[in-house]
């Protein structure tokens, strides 16, 4: 047996503890070197669907196929070692039955070995919820701005402005609780709305585009890196890593076209014969 010692890695207890606590620490992660990165920084690595739109250039989160959460799971789980790993269920893959939910569900933890599974929590879903925690697969809720309804909703719109919107967040959010989700993201609603619905569920809420009174806090991790010319009003850039690899990018095709790259340091000689 090895004499390294690993961290372990966190688990579902760990994440739930956090209710009231030190804020939890999440980003989303696609591959595995990225995961590496983040992992002894973060709590919380989600495998987002929002990948379809980060790194297929898809134009919404509908177009994303369960292959492709798997796909990218597993390079998650590849590269990170201490992180809880929640992997997103993609639009169209538990919304049809408690039974196609659960078998999807049971293929991406067995074929990506990740912690839990994350759904966006409709009217439909506290059934949905209580289905597959009985059965043994954690699950992380989803309510407010939920993209996967984009087309419904009208595009990526804030949640929860009027007081009928309000009231039906509300309900989803004490229902998949009440359901048992072992925590639940609040995206792009009213502040105060976060931090009611925080208050009123037990399970640890984690907001993107909610409020600093969640249990935690989340982002797209190319956004906070700076990666798009655009990003929503709720994130805060970190880095301007777009700039940096347009400089880099630029000052290589210079020295390519100069015929200054590749340089003696850069390429190799004949050995000489003894």
């Amino acid at each position: 047996m090895s004499a390294q010692v690993q961290s372990a890695r966190k688990t579902v207890k760990d994440i739930a503890a956090a209710k009231g606590g030190v804020p939890i620490v999440s980003l989303t992660a696609y591959t595995a070197p990225m995961a590496a990165l983040l992992d002894e920084k973060c709590d919380l690595l989600l495998v987002g669907d929002s990948v379809g739109m980060v790194v297929h250039g898809l134009p919404t989160t509908v177009g994303v196929t369960l292959e492709m959460m798997i796909l990218h799971g597993q390079a998650v789980m590849r590269g990170s070692k201490r992180a809880f790993v929640v992997v997103d269920m993609p639009f169209g893959s538990y919304e049809a039955s408690l039974e196609q939910a659960f078998l999807n569900a049971s293929r991406v933890m067995k074929e990506t070995g990740c912690q839990a599974v994350k759904i966006e929590a409709g009217e439909y879903a506290a059934d949905t919820v209580r289905f597959l925690v009985e059965r043994g697969i954690p699950v992380m809720a989803h309510v407010g701005l939920r993209p996967q309804a984009t087309n419904v909703d009208g595009g990526f719109k804030a949640r929860g402005r009027t007081e009928k919107e309000r009231n039906k967040v509300i309900a989803e959010a004490v229902a998949a609780d009440e359901a048992g989700c072992f925590a639940m993201v609040i995206e792009g609603v009213a502040e105060d709305l976060a931090a009611q619905i925080t208050k009123q569920v037990s399970c640890p809420t984690v907001g993107i585009g909610a409020s600093a009174t969640c249990d935690g806090q989340i982002l797209v991790t190319d956004d906070l890196l700076g990666m798009f010319d655009w990003t929503p009003r709720f994130v805060r850039r970190y880095a301007d890593l777009r700039s940096d690899i347009g400089k880099a990018v630029d000052g290589y095709a210079a020295d390519v076209r100069a015929r200054t790259f590749p340089g003696e340091k850069e390429t190799y000689t004949l050995k000489k014969q003894p």
